[in-house]
């Protein structure tokens, strides 16, 4: 049964009770009082958490943003042979370049669309045609960095190579890296990032480099839990998923065809 009572004096902190008008008060059950302070508790401890994920998130963005190359420098070494991701022609031009200064003996160009012949590469890089003729393999088996991964290590084994020149866009080296080391993690992978593309310091006043940048971000990530629970990547669910529901034997993992 509900009492009222006329209070002259503020209400003891003891008292579980609600102000109903001036003066009066109703009293509140202590189940109903215990409830509310845990769900206080409970957003509370929320907000902390979403807001500590947002700063360790943000802060892991910026240590990806400023570790990327934003000017190329020579290889540190010579290797045996030189993988260049396709995704933009400034990648080839650039490994085309390296095997013509001699850092490696042959060149793999991986993920390279169907409908391109080595002849269409090859006028896009003049004065390199000796090249394509003798020390260029085209792997048309790769639709993603997954795909790149699988191709170069069965390339790498067939030619007994132990260190290879990895060419790829600076925001997308670390991702890169991190699937080959899954995939050849005895091979030395010697990065060479192109950074011809975009400057990735100017995310903060460009939104298109900001959304490149963070994507790739948020894939790096992706990329890196997977490949401390995954396995052989050739049989990688994962990579079935992103091949459209394929057959993966027949999207990446068939045997390579090097033309």
């Amino acid at each position: 049964m509900t009492s009222q009572t006329q209070s002259w004096g503020a209400p003891s902190a003891m008292d579980h009770t609600e102000a109903v008008g001036w003066g009066w008060t109703m009293q509140e059950s202590p189940e109903v009082s215990a409830r509310r302070s845990w769900t206080r508790r409970v957003l509370g401890l929320g907000f902390w958490t979403v807001t500590l994920a947002a700063i360790v998130g943000f802060l892991g963005f910026l240590g990806f943003v400023y570790s990327l190359d934003r000017f190329e420098q020579p290889p540190e070494t010579r290797a045996d042979g030189i993988v260049a991701m396709t995704g933009g022609a400034q990648r080839i031009g650039d490994a085309i370049d390296l095997l013509a200064k001699g850092y490696a003996k042959r060149l793999l160009i991986s993920g390279v669309n169907e409908n391109t012949s080595r002849d269409q590469i090859a006028k896009l890089n003049p004065g390199q045609r000796r090249l394509f003729d003798c020390c260029v393999d085209l792997d048309y088996r790769a639709r993603n960095t997954i795909g790149n991964a699988i191709e170069t290590r069965r390339w790498a084994e067939q030619n007994n190579f132990d260190a290879i020149i990895v060419v790829t866009s600076n925001y997308h080296m670390p991702r890169t890296l991190v699937e080959l080391e899954h995939a050849l993690p005895n091979l030395q992978k010697i990065p060479y990032p192109v950074a011809a593309t975009i400057d990735p310091h100017d995310w903060w006043h460009k939104p298109s480099v900001a959304r490149v940048v963070f994507t790739e971000y948020l894939k790096f990530l992706a990329v890196w839990v997977r490949t401390r629970f995954e396995g052989d990547p050739e049989r990688s669910s994962v990579a079935h998923l992103i091949s459209g529901g394929s057959p993966v034997k027949k999207q990446l993992i068939a045997e390579p065809i090097w033309r």
